[in-house]
């Protein structure tokens, strides 16, 4: 699929009624009940204060396709870009993915920490590390869905920090993937294999958007998370994380990205012969390093020195809006670190005896971010 019909598919087809970081279960119960009769939508099973959670069943042929969003519940870039997707399948001929696939997607799979933005559920369990205890309700929804639907492929659709760069780089991993392990060893099975190809049509359709910006996550074994074991169960795995873009925290950029990423892993699927052979160059994708501060601030002034400030936003939920809270997180030397936003105290101090900023000429970029005070969280 080339970059213009994937870009103007997306101007065409994004979904207008979602949009920021806090997406819940609200948003989506309408988006889900006009789909037309041929997305076959069911309600699979409940949450643990009894939400539902949906899945969307659309396409005809016999290549299977499982995606699941929102299972950490602040992790919500991915399900705008499904309905953005969704929105492309309805209205637009993409006839032989459709013909050649089936495709189902479970929207959110954790309304409750949705609900409350969260990467947990309301257990306060990671639902991505209990694929074999299965403790909570919505790890059991997965998991029947995945044994009756026995996908071909599955998309594991995360976000992830504005700490994570791509390679030991000053390039921020705006899109990472991941094959998961299906061992300890790290053995390149089939199955993995095939994962890695369809990240590798992915990496090369999107590196003229995203070039050198797109990272590859470690592939340390963990049977606990869902990736792994489903790739353990032989079913070729993908996990796609949704990261950071300049000025973009509410990652309506991102959601672009991830959008064409889901068609090209899809056309790769539905139009090619998967087959594993160029899995050496997913290795060619350079491992996401954590060189990233959301603001740095240079060279100020302390009773022992010239030091540096990291400055990380932390999310906040608060009254069903999500603010972003500028806190500081270290102090010393970050000559070895990279910010999104990087500013110099020219040797001045920054800080008052009791904490309060007096960066002069800066106090917009801290003191009105958000409306909230810098505070300290050292």
């Amino acid at each position: 699929m080339n970059h213009t019909l994937l870009n103007n598919l997306f101007k065409t087809y994004k979904e207008s009624s979602l949009y920021g970081r806090y997406i819940t279960l609200d948003n989506l119960t309408p988006l889900i009940t006009k789909l037309p009769s041929r997305f076959k939508s069911e309600i699979i099973g409940q949450s643990v204060l009894g939400k539902d959670i949906y899945t969307i069943t659309f396409g005809t042929g016999p290549k299977k396709v499982l995606l699941w969003s929102q299972m950490h519940g602040n992790e919500s870039t991915t399900t705008k870009a499904a309905f953005d997707m969704l929105n492309s399948f309805i209205e637009d001929d993409l006839s032989s993915i459709l013909e050649t696939c089936t495709i189902k997607l479970i929207p959110m799979l954790n309304p409750d920490g949705s609900e409350v933005y969260t990467r947990l559920n309301a257990n306060q369990v990671d639902l991505n590390r209990d694929a074999q205890e299965l403790t909570q309700p919505e790890s059991r929804v997965l998991l029947d869905c995945y044994n009756a639907f026995k996908p071909d492929f599955c998309f594991n659709l995360h976000g992830q920090r504005t700490l994570f760069s791509a390679g030991e780089t000053n390039n921020v991993a705006t899109l990472s993937f991941l094959s998961p392990s299906a061992d300890s060893d790290r053995s390149l099975t089939a199955a993995r294999k095939k994962a890695m190809s369809i990240i590798n049509a992915i990496n090369t359709t999107l590196q003229s958007d995203l070039p050198d910006q797109i990272g590859r996550y470690d592939d340390g074994f963990n049977i606990n998370c869902v990736g792994d074991a489903f790739q353990f169960l032989e079913t070729p795995t993908v996990l796609f994380e949704a990261g950071h873009y300049k000025d973009d925290y509410n990652r309506e950029e991102v959601r672009r990205f991830i959008y064409k990423s889901l068609l090209v892993g899809l056309d790769c699927i539905a139009n090619t012969v998967v087959s594993g052979d160029d899995y050496v160059d997913y290795f060619s994708i350079p491992e996401n390093g954590k060189l990233f501060y959301d603001i740095i601030i240079k060279n100020a002034q302390f009773d022992d020195g010239i030091k540096d400030v990291g400055v990380n936003y932390q999310e906040r939920l608060v009254v069903k809006e999500l603010m972003f809270v500028p806190q500081i997180v270290f102090i010393g030397d970050l000559s070895d670190f990279y910010g999104h936003k990087v500013l110099n105290a020219n040797n001045s101090r920054i800080f008052t005896a009791s904490n309060q900023v007096v960066f002069e000429g800066y106090e917009n970029d801290f003191v009105n971010i958000d409306n909230v005070k810098l505070s300290l969280n050292l």
